[in-house]
């Protein structure tokens, strides 16, 4: 694999990501099939730090990180903890991330306890518990 410094002083130097750095992206980083922790790892830093994304390579991100965490079928707590450092670098959750953490829920065959909770926060969903309105209030 090609040193990862070098791709991301190279991929930055336009401050975007099109398609033939897209296409760059995907065949060093697939080269072994997979994506691991240390790919995972260069795109989130990369991510942080394209000036301009394009939806094409956002799309790349959030796929290439699901492959990663996916890769046996279930996301666990060290997994939830490492999502959750990923999603709250920069203090807020979009709509992207909120995407991304439904579909990794969807295609998840098995989820741990820490990271229901993630999405339970970042999504403002209610455990069963709780009450879904706040009637009386006011």
């Amino acid at each position: 694999m090609a040193d990862l410094r070098k791709l991301m002083t190279d991929l930055l130097a336009t401050g975007k990501i099109d398609s033939a750095e897209l296409e760059l992206l995907r065949r060093e980083l697939y080269a072994d099939g997979k994506i691991d922790r240390q790919e995972a790892d260069f795109l989130v830093e990369l991510h942080k730090r394209v000036q301009r994304p394009t939806h094409a390579f956002e799309q790349f991100f959030y796929k290439a990180i699901k492959d990663h965490v996916l890769a046996d079928g279930s996301v666990d707590a060290d997994e939830a903890a490492w999502i959750r450092q990923m999603l709250f670098a920069d203090g807020t959750i979009d709509e992207m991330e909120k995407k991304f953490l439904r579909e990794l829920r969807g295609e998840a065959a098995q989820v741990s306890p820490e990271f229901q909770a993630l999405c339970n926060e970042c999504l403002q969903e209610k455990t069963a518990g709780e009450h879904t309105h706040q009637a009386g209030r006011g």
